[in-house]
Formats: C-alpha cells, structure tokens, sequence
C-alpha cells in the first residue's frame, strides 16, 4: 500500500445517485476515476491491471446504514475482489489506513523474502497493526481453495515484479552512468508501478548498496 493522490472533485454521478433511493455508487466515471488515481492498482495488494475492479468503502456502510458513508467520494476505493472480500471481516471495519490522508509507507513496512510477503507495522497505532494484517491476509491467507489461488497469483507476479527490479539493479550496477537504467528505476520505483511499496522497501532495506536511488523514494 502505498499514499494515493485522490481527484479532489467528486465525479458527478454521485451527487446524482445519492438522490435516489437505491443509488449506485460504482457508475462508469467513479470507476474511471478511481482507477486513474490508483493508477489501476488495487489500492490494497497493489495488484495491476485489474480486469474486475470494485469499489470498495474504507469506512463501512453496514448496508447503507450509514448513509453518509454510501456516496462519500472520500470513502471510495479502487480495490481487487480478493482484497475487498477478504476486508469485509468485522475485524477491519474503521480500522484501515486511508491512504489518501497518511503515507503508508511511514507505517508499515512491507517486504518480499524467500517467496512470501512479510508485512509488519512501524508505528503502535491500531490502523498500522490491522492494514499490516490485512495486507499480509491478500497473500498469504489461503484458507479455502479460491483464496488459496487468488494469493498464488499474487506472489506470482510480485516474484516477477520483484525479479525485473533485481535484474535493472544489477544492470545498474555495472553501468552507474547508464540513463536508461535510471530511467527503467525512477518508474519501477514509482508510487504508480505495481507492487511499489514492496520494491521501495526493498530499496529502503538496501539504501546502502544504493544511495543515489534514494531520492525515488521521496
């Protein structure tokens, strides 16, 4: 997870829908609104490229019971089925880090070892100690047959994702004057590359090997 810069204007159908006694919430431009500012990433996994998007409410709504939680642009996200299924357990209701306020980054830290994800929060704060679960639960809490694929897939293409990473570093290191190098680093390391914040933090963890990349974390 990390910090996503929200549109601050409200795409129109929600006012619209609001009105209504049974409004939507997903309509085609919040979708693509959501999907622009979260670069298409689930906002969650930060798996890329989703062909199944949901719109998910950080803050629960408990079937509309909440009203004002139902078309509060503020409270919509861009999120995979797998993540918003694996969200809606009572545990997480108003617990989770809305990253579009605070940085994630500056509360959890977030690592790819030995093919499994280990996520830990870096601040004693309940949203830090709770998303640090739910972010580890997207890929590692196979529970059932389905979970038990939907994470597999994940790990997959964050080993692939981790694995590019790895081989421009390398290339970087033999050729440090290389602008193309620096250039395939300053996307991959990117808050809109899939997977960032595993690789930012990868960086981060290896700042040492690598201190001229230090100012594509910023």
């Amino acid at each position: 997870m990390v910090k996503i810069d929200r549109n601050p204007v409200p795409p129109p159908s929600l006012e619209v829908e609001k009105q209504k006694s049974n409004g939507l919430y997903n309509k085609a431009d919040v979708i693509q609104q959501l999907k622009e500012d979260s670069h298409d990433k689930c906002y969650i996994c930060e798996l890329g490229g989703l062909s199944d998007p949901e719109v998910e409410h950080l803050r629960p709504h408990h079937g509309r019971k909440i009203a004002e939680r139902v078309f509060d642009w503020n409270n919509l996200f861009y999120v995979c089925p797998h993540c918003n299924n694996l969200k809606k357990e009572a545990k997480y209701d108003d617990k989770i880090i809305d990253c579009c306020v605070d940085d994630p980054e500056e509360m959890l830290e977030q690592c790819y070892e030995n093919g499994h994800v280990k996520v830990h929060n870096i601040v004693n704060e309940e949203c830090a100690i709770m998303t640090a679960e739910l972010i580890q639960e997207s890929f590692e809490k196979c529970n059932t047959g389905i979970r038990e694929a939907a994470c597999q897939y994940r790990i997959d293409r964050l080993a692939e994702s981790m694995s590019i990473l790895y081989k421009i570093l390398e290339n970087h290191k033999k050729n440090p004057d290389s602008k193309r190098y620096m250039k395939s680093l300053r996307f991959a390391l990117s808050r809109q590359s899939a997977f960032a914040a595993f690789k930012r933090g990868y960086i981060r963890k290896h700042i040492v090997d690598y201190p001229d990349l230090e100012e594509f974390l910023a």
